[in-house]
């Protein structure tokens, strides 16, 4: 866009540097589009309009407007910034209303999340044991789980009576929109960690209760995420995108006061708790992409021995552009009805990356490693 394209779309081949998983390989499609003189909107309604007609076409489905959430609050209602909001069970925090009753436990939390299992107050305590272990896993990482039943007779069973009177009991069960027949799980600890755990429990759950039906489909947009991150082993922030993206007009002026509240020109469409596509707004200003390298710890040197093409482009004018990039295999997974991308993919890999039908990548000859100066270390 900065050399002068109006729009443009690929269909290209991408490498992979992060952990593999059912819906991952280390290579995969990516269906890109850029397009100049654009805004958010503009983009979410042209691939909105896009993806509605691709299920009309594939599937026969009508999957109406897309609702559009924040991450803040799709953090705070579902700890997860793809929620699949095919089922409820949305977050409740009971913090304020669990803490000062002696329960060590909730008391030393920052947080105590619980979710609403619909008429579960059947499951035996066999079954709750397991779910228990479940969360326990190196994976989860909770140290426990608190259950609360909410019997048919409106009164109330949970593992920690001794702690809490039955009325205690009824005010969570009634702030959750509890009813006779449900089942509270609770989780506490750091709002970070037990969002995150909660968040996969809540999956866990609606996958056991036969919410998770592979025939529905319910699509949202995720909009205003944050623009970076602080990390702590390296001292500083770290885009969240990449450094290009470019932070809402509003919190520009958060550059150098306060990072950590900007928020990107970004979004992501989700399908059923599965990240589809995401892109955003660029940078194409020359002094706001020098200090957005500044921020993320660039000097002026580095910056200009990395990215100079950029910054030198910048210097004679460039268009606002932004644009989204669809994950092709993931939509094809998604439209089959299949967990992973293994089955759309020409030549799928391993786990360890390797193409076992032709065994590549294989040993290569040292003639060729020399005529490319490369050498290997075993």
């Amino acid at each position: 866009m900065v050399s002068g394209f109006d729009r443009y779309y690929q269909i290209v081949k991408c490498f992979r540097d992060e952990d593999l998983r059912a819906d991952r390989q280390p290579e995969f499609t990516q269906i890109d589009c850029e397009m100049s003189f654009v805004e958010q909107e503009d983009i979410l309604n042209l691939f909105e309009g896009m993806t509605r007609h691709l299920f009309k076409e594939v599937k026969g489905i009508d999957i109406g407007e897309l609702p559009r959430m924040s991450f803040d609050e799709a953090m705070s209602r579902y700890g997860n910034d793809k929620p699949d909001i095919r089922f409820g069970m949305e977050f409740k925090y009971l913090t304020d209303l669990a803490q000062g009753k002696g329960f060590q436990v909730f008391d030393s939390a920052e947080c105590v999340v619980a979710i609403c299992a619909d008429n579960c107050a059947n499951y035996t305590r066999k079954q709750i044991d397991e779910l228990t272990e479940w969360v326990k896993r190196p994976q989860i990482g909770a140290k426990g789980l608190i259950y609360v039943y909410c019997n048919a007779d409106g009164s109330f069973k949970s593992s920690v009576d001794k702690f809490y009177s039955s009325d205690d009991l009824k005010s969570w069960a009634e702030y959750c929109g509890a009813k006779p027949g449900d089942l509270l799980l609770l989780l506490s600890g750091s709002t970070i960690q037990v969002r995150k755990q909660m968040s996969e429990l809540r999956l866990e759950m609606g996958q056991r209760l036969g919410y998770r039906d592979k025939n529905v489909f319910k699509a949202l947009w995720v909009l205003d995420f944050p623009l970076v991150e602080f990390d702590s082993d390296s001292n500083r922030w770290h885009a969240m995108h990449h450094p290009f993206t470019s932070p809402k007009p509003e919190d520009i002026s958060k550059l150098e006061t306060d990072p950590g509240s900007i928020r990107a020109n970004a979004y992501d469409m989700v399908i059923n708790g599965v990240e589809v596509g995401g892109g955003s707004i660029r940078i194409h200003d020359k002094d706001l992409q020098g200090k957005m390298f500044k921020l993320l710890g660039f000097s002026e040197d580095e910056a200009r021995y990395q990215f100079g093409f950029l910054m030198n482009a910048f210097e004679y004018g460039a268009p606002p552009h932004g644009g989204i990039a669809y994950g092709f295999d993931r939509l094809c997974s998604l439209f089959g009805g299949a967990d992973g991308i293994r089955d759309f993919i020409a030549f799928p890999k391993n786990n360890q990356g390797r193409d076992t039908m032709i065994d590549a990548p294989s040993t290569i000859d040292k003639k060729q490693l020399d005529e490319l100066n490369i050498r290997v270390n075993q």
